[in-house]
């Protein structure tokens, strides 16, 4: 049985990380679906059954640029949130400002009055208080 699953899957692109997330995203679908609406239901069930073609997919190099593409966005997306729970473990220390010139973030630290603030990507000053 189990060399005509290998057999089978030869040539097939198989699981990936955006297969996982449709995987959960059809499981989470048809729980709301059960909930609240029969519409939520079967758009799980097409998630779960885009998720099935891109695990037999015999066009690999389609599916690895979807998967790079989820990639980038998931990258992105997490490293929001990183961002925004550094920022909060430091709110007691510093304060964040962005430049008016070219919306660099900059961080400077608390408690220091009114102060100028030089950003290094542009060089242009402001003064804001800290």
């Amino acid at each position: 049985m189990r060399g005509w699953f290998q057999r089978f899957m030869s040539g097939r692109y198989g699981y990936d990380r955006f297969n996982r997330f449709l995987s959960i995203a059809s499981l989470v679908l048809f729980v709301a679906g059960l909930l609240f609406s029969p519409l939520l239901y079967w758009l799980g069930i097409l998630t779960l059954g885009y998720c099935y073609f891109r695990m037999l997919s015999r066009n690999i190099q389609k599916r690895y640029q979807e998967n790079a593409k989820y990639m980038a966005l998931e990258n992105k997306a997490s490293g929001w949130f990183s961002t925004r729970r550094i920022r909060f473990k430091q709110r007691g220390q510093y304060r964040y400002f962005r430049c008016p010139h070219c919306r660099q973030e900059l961080r400077v630290p608390r408690g220091k009055g009114r102060i100028s603030i030089t950003c290094p990507k542009c060089g242009t000053q402001f003064v804001k208080k800290s």
